[in-house]
């Protein structure tokens, strides 16, 4: 198995570190509804763990939900959104997370998406995260300022190397944003005191002064407990690369851990009709809104799994559709494999291979349409890519078998009248019957 490793810039052969596969995904900051965008990276990273599990690796792995200290800018900026979305609707802090992981997980299951391991809340770390505080001070790593505890990342002598940052650049660019206090232009916070009067309901206190862990911190503190470092595959998107994830390798550089996973697999992001997905654009479609215009969350995974990770994709209403089409051409192909003894021809070993190699879903998608496949070969398939085409091409039931036999026997006796009144109760039932040489084939229309 080959994964592109964004740490070496190359796609590299895949070596465990032990028995079981480490992995940890960076999850969301729940605020507010996830829309088709966020979940592109979800979609991709369950593919990831079903082709170690279809290879034969253990697998466990480590999602979070960032309920505390993402701030409106991904540095130290900003109100924290927890808190931009309890004002919003009128909430607690702790009722908005409740709310939106609830609905995270909702969707998430729709889109049949293998469950992590641990489920990993930022606020049932805040011990941990005090902990590793006191130790970076301890190494030498932090500062303190009015408003919070910094990293020093000019102790770090391996900062810029991740994201190839130009750090000279970042500085001459601060300029007026500068924090005097700051005592460099790419230092971050750890821990966020709480001003005076600051209006903030998630608070701990720390050094005898109220506050809350950093963004960054939590990633950190939650792969130390629950996997230990180092750990195999740590996933993301690309914006994380700059900041979030160059942060997490500091933090745990300065905890003593000096790699903090061997490979780093980043997504590009998904375009909606050429433009960035933005809720000023009215185009942060959610998977209800998907579901308002005939589309179910099968038929997104579809779209989202006939692309790379690795490249930009451009989502359009057309689009969907004809992945939807190509869905329901599969789910057809297994309806006839009930029907017809339809023998392997062997094809899913290649299709295992080709998304073995960097995820490479797309390759194995046209090895899918241009083979003949059994149905044991469609179970696989299944296991492979999560799209539910076994439960959604279910075999005929009874009534809907004796409808079709009935239309057989009145064509048979040239009661076409008869026939096509039954052609038109099989509809309604979301089946069409296709007459072949070899007698009715039923297939689904939708």
């Amino acid at each position: 198995m080959k994964l592109y490793n964004t740490l070496s810039r190359k796609v590299e052969e895949f070596k465990p570190l032990g028995p079981v596969v480490k992995i940890y995904t960076c999850g969301p900051t729940v605020y507010n509804f996830a829309h088709i965008g966020n979940f592109a990276s979800y979609i991709y990273w369950d593919l990831l763990v079903r082709t170690l599990k279809a290879n034969g690796y253990p697998v466990k792995r480590v999602l979070n939900f960032t309920d505390v200290g993402h701030l409106t800018s991904d540095g130290d900026e900003g109100e924290d959104k927890l808190e931009k979305g309890a004002r919003r609707e009128g909430k607690s802090a702790f009722e908005i997370a409740e709310k939106y992981i609830e609905s995270y997980l909702k969707d998430f299951n729709l889109l049949n998406l293998t469950t992590p391991d641990v489920l990993a809340r930022a606020t049932d770390y805040i011990k941990e995260d005090m902990m590793a505080v006191d130790e970076m001070t301890k190494n030498g790593f932090t500062y303190e300022t009015a408003d919070g505890i910094y990293y020093d990342t000019s102790k770090f002598p391996g900062y810029a190397d991740f994201a190839k940052l130009d750090l000279e650049g970042l500085k001459a660019g601060a300029r007026v944003d500068f924090s005097s206090e700051k005592r460099n232009a790419a230092d971050f916070a750890v821990w966020k005191f709480i001003q005076p009067g600051e209006k903030h309901e998630m608070r701990w206190d720390y050094l005898d002064r109220p506050g809350y862990p950093g963004w960054h911190l939590e990633c950190s503190t939650i792969i130390q407990k629950e996997l230990g470092e180092p750990i195999d595959i740590h996933t993301g998107g690309i914006d994380h690369i700059p900041v979030h994830h160059t942060n997490e390798i500091a933090q745990s550089y300065a905890l003593g851990a000096h790699e903090l996973a061997k490979y780093w697999l980043h997504c590009d992001f998904i375009m909606i009709d050429g433009q960035r997905v933005s809720k000023s654009l009215g185009n942060t479609y959610t998977l209800a809104d998907l579901a308002e215009r005939g589309f179910s969350p099968m038929d997104y995974k579809m779209w989202i799994l006939q692309g790379h990770y690795q490249g930009s994709r451009n989502f359009t209403f057309d689009s969907l559709a004809a992945a939807k089409n190509r869905r329901l051409n599969w789910r057809n192909r297994i309806a006839l494999c009930y029907q017809k003894n339809i023998e392997s021809t062997g094809a899913f070993n290649s299709i295992l291979e080709a998304v073995s190699n960097n995820l490479n879903s797309a390759e194995a998608f046209a090895i899918i349409d241009n083979s003949v496949l059994s149905l044991e070969d469609w179970r696989k398939v299944d296991d492979l890519f999560g799209l539910n085409l076994i439960s959604d091409s279910f075999d005929i039931d009874d009534e809907t078998r004796a409808l079709i036999e009935e239309r057989a026997y009145a064509r048979a006796i040239k009661d076409f009248e008869k026939s096509d009144q039954i052609r038109d109760m099989l509809a309604l039932k979301g089946i069409a019957v296709r007459d072949t040489a070899d007698g009715a084939v039923w297939e689904y229309m939708v």
